[in-house]
């Protein structure tokens, strides 16, 4: 497999989600970009705006396994995990695996739940395996979570722990459509009111676990160049030299992911090496939701978002 094959991989992908979702085109590209990488995608957004609906159509165009958590106030780590229970008649435990247990899982309105229980996914998101009663157990090497969330400002919501959110490759806000695409969106699922099924559609499997495998073999042979390398450790290392704006600056682990994530960009984009506007592009949704304002920032009136562009206009891109 070259850069061009997965190219035409991704432009399968689009055409097939394009089947449900009318617009949303950066959160598809996020998308594409976080399975190839084999990282994890967090969307934010208002009730309504598709980001559940976009999850199952990704999904469905897959030939994964697919799982879906419902997060809920009450919901307990072994709801997501699994439990061992104990079977009388052979005197021995027997894990009833959870919902984690398959290849891509929505995670739907993660920030539902307590810390307690969003803390479930950490050892699964960053090693792909998971521990219950001191023992572990493998997951998927495609396992991918797809989390929703809504805006922290409405009720009954827990912000993400720092450490769930810097296990995410992306956050990316889902916007409400424009005008022409809320026509088209009216005009496409105005049929009924529950959500159409991926065969009223017509949206099916167009790419096969082989194909994902091989694609994310070669997007570690993709160029990195050491110039590109060097641009992308700046734009960490300097959100961690504005104290006044930031209390936590960007993680050594999101420099990796968003060089993996570059490769995995410039791959799609019929590359087999990567470009300075591969790492601007794909700076904001890596980096934005990994720090924390400052008091005084917030008493600004400043954003992580306005933050971050300051540091990408601030630092001089290799030529």
């Amino acid at each position: 497999m070259n850069a061009n094959d997965i190219q035409a991989l991704g432009e399968k992908l689009k055409a097939e989600i394009g089947r449900g979702i009318v617009g949303q085109s950066d959160a598809v590209d996020l998308m594409l970009i976080a399975l190839f990488s084999k990282g994890h995608l967090l969307l934010e957004g208002p009730p309504g705006t598709a980001k559940t609906f976009l999850a199952r159509c990704f999904s469905a165009c897959l030939a994964l396994d697919y799982g879906r958590i419902q997060f809920t106030p009450d919901l307990m780590p072994g709801d997501v995990l699994g439990t061992n229970f104990f079977n009388f008649q052979t005197s021995q435990f027997l894990l009833t695996k959870g919902p984690i247990f398959t290849e891509v899982l929505l995670a739907d309105e993660i920030n539902r739940t307590p810390p307690k229980t969003q803390a479930a996914l950490l050892e699964a998101m960053q090693e792909r395996r998971v521990t219950i009663d001191g023992e572990t157990h493998l997951l998927s090497d495609h396992f991918m979570v797809v989390a929703t969330q809504n805006p922290i400002e409405q009720q009954g919501t827990y912000p993400l722990p720092e450490a769930q959110l810097d296990r995410f490759l992306f956050k990316h806000e889902m916007a409400y459509p424009s005008a022409e695409e809320e026509i088209r969106i009216v005009q496409s699922h105005a049929k009924g009111v529950g959500m159409p099924t991926m065969e009223e559609l017509g949206i099916k499997q167009v790419v096969t676990k082989d194909e994902l495998s091989a694609a994310s073999d070669y997007i570690g042979s993709v160029t990195l160049s050491d110039e590109i390398i060097d641009y992308t450790v700046r734009l960490v290392r300097a959100s961690r030299e504005r104290p006044n704006l930031l209390d936590v600056g960007v993680s050594p682990r999101a420099a990796v992911n968003l060089a993996v994530a570059s490769r995995a960009k410039a791959a799609l984009a019929g590359r087999d090496y990567v470009i300075p506007d591969d790492v601007k592009q794909l700076a904001g949704p890596a980096m934005c939701h990994r720090v924390v304002l400052s008091a005084s920032a917030e008493i600004e009136g400043r954003t992580a978002k306005s933050v971050i562009s300051d540091i990408l206009s601030e630092t001089e891109a290799p030529r």
